[in-house]
């Protein structure tokens, strides 16, 4: 049979062409991804997960952003927002220079992606960040709050202070009261707080995202699970509702439910941890999931020296996913969306700004994803934790 495909250097230049072609657009589509995903995107990040260079991205982003499909910033790209659909030169005039303050209870885990995803959202809508740090302290949270409103330089307020304890109505109302409008990140309040006018907030659905975390191990054949909540920790509260929500629905016993903290840093957390593996052996636990990343790493390195295979002896779920890639096994975890928190914080401050006072009040939960990993298989069948091995003994 004699053959019709073109031949010669001109048929072999269109197929090397179009083989460009395909793979640009199986790239840009990754890339829109990803911004889908998280709401903002870096160039250097793109380059190193599809191993192309960062010219390469840059190329891919003017070419999505000439499409209106998203917004080039300094370093990477955003999702574009409505007030871009305007004329670029009405937008200009209409919009005046904002500046924004945030106060954040920590500067390390957890809240970095948050400021990115706040950083990456102004910049695109051409909107300067005060940042400060404070703690979970109700104290500090004043006196950084005070510092920026007194400045008489922001306009708006992104605040995530300590509501726990019994100064929380207090703190509420006080805030409600600043002279500028706030959002709340990472926080809510109250369905109702006597407030001149209701505050915004804008945080993960952490309920939801343990009860994802449930759902996965149900799935996978576990019918005891339990749960370790970091102490101390705004989040604990919402995971404990997902964890008995999840647990109702799904007819499994909700009661092994520990709230200890287990990181490596943490004084006595090899005995902690060697006590909930104990509870887990007379509850014939099979899966475990933990608050946070480095309590998770704590307690897997534990399981490895004492010969407990994960997941074959014991699942393993974690709850941030700051650093729950980096275990060996690598774990299982749910993560928050935290950029886009950030990002959907920044659009609901611009839109109380721009909009004022006859703006309805808006409060948005955001759904974390599911990261599955190497650390969390089918149990077929489920069985307990076997007893630590007898050759090592913990240290005085």
């Amino acid at each position: 049979m004699t053959s019709t495909r073109p031949t010669g250097p001109g048929a072999h230049a269109g197929s090397s062409a179009r083989a460009d072609q395909l793979f640009a657009l199986q790239r840009r589509e990754r890339l829109m991804d990803q911004l889908r995903l998280h709401g903002a995107v870096r160039v250097r990040d793109l380059a190193q997960d599809l191993s192309v260079s960062e010219l390469t991205i840059r190329r891919d982003i003017a070419a999505l952003a000439e499409r209106g499909l998203l917004t080039r910033v300094h370093g990477g790209a955003t999702l574009p927002s409505a007030l871009e659909h305007e004329p670029v030169r009405r937008r200009r005039l209409a919009m005046p220079a904002f500046t924004i303050g945030m106060v954040v209870p920590s500067l390390d885990f957890y809240w970095p992606h948050i400021v990115s995803g706040v950083r990456n959202a102004a910049a695109a809508h051409g909107v300067n960040v005060q940042l400060r740090g404070s703690s979970y302290d109700q104290a500090e949270d004043r006196r950084q709050i005070v510092r920026l409103t007194e400045s008489g330089q922001v306009q708006g307020l992104l605040l995530a202070p300590n509501l726990e304890g019994p100064g929380m109505h207090e703190m509420i109302d006080w805030i409600g009261k600043l002279p500028v409008p706030v959002v709340f990140v990472e926080r809510n309040t109250p369905d109702w707080t006597p407030t001149p006018h209701q505050l915004e907030w804008v945080r993960s659905d952490h309920a939801t995202g343990l009860e994802m975390a449930v759902r996965h191990l149900h799935t996978l054949g576990h019918r005891n699970i339990g749960l370790v909540l970091s102490k101390g920790s705004p989040t604990s509260a919402h995971l404990a509702v997902g964890w008995h929500r999840a647990c109702a629905e799904l007819g499994l016993p909700a009661d092994f439910l520990i709230r200890e903290s287990v990181a490596l840093d943490v004084p006595g957390h090899r005995r902690i941890i060697g006590d909930i593996l104990e509870g887990c052996r007379r509850s014939r636990i099979t899966a475990l999931i933990v608050h946070s990343d480095p309590d998770a790493l704590s307690v897997v390195q534990y399981l490895t020296e004492q010969g407990i295979r994960v997941p074959d002896d014991l699942a393993i779920v974690s709850y941030d996913d700051e650093v729950a890639h980096l275990a060996d096994p690598a774990i299982t975890a749910v993560r928050p969306p935290k950029a886009l928190v950030g990002r959907t914080a920044v659009e609901m401050m611009l839109a109380r700004l721009l909009e004022g006072s006859r703006r309805p009040a808006q409060r948005a939960l955001i759904l974390p994803e599911l990261m599955i990993r190497a650390s969390s298989l089918p149990a077929v069948p489920p069985h307990s934790v076997p007893a630590p091995t007898t050759r090592r003994r913990e240290p005085a």
